[in-house]
């Protein structure tokens, strides 16, 4: 898992998780800093979009306590 902070990256893989499509696996790529390359797996709910229209999208990763959370841009 990451060091706690703060990571520029880009969803690289996205499917729904659940079968209404509240819930969506991601797989989030770090673009920058020691890290560059890591693929972070996670799970995200209350995007309000498909999950193939998150692919390619930028985030921000943000790591505090180990625990991930993602600020989806756009």
């Amino acid at each position: 898992m990451l060091e706690d902070g703060t990571y520029d990256a880009i969803v690289v893989d996205a499917e729904a998780a659940s079968d209404d499509g509240s819930v969506v696996a991601l797989d989030v790529t770090v673009l920058g800093g020691p890290h560059k390359g890591e693929v972070v797996s996670m799970s995200a709910t209350g995007t309000g979009r498909d999950a193939l229209d998150l692919l390619g999208v930028p985030a921000t990763l943000v790591v505090a306590d180990g625990q991930p959370t993602l600020r989806l841009e756009g």
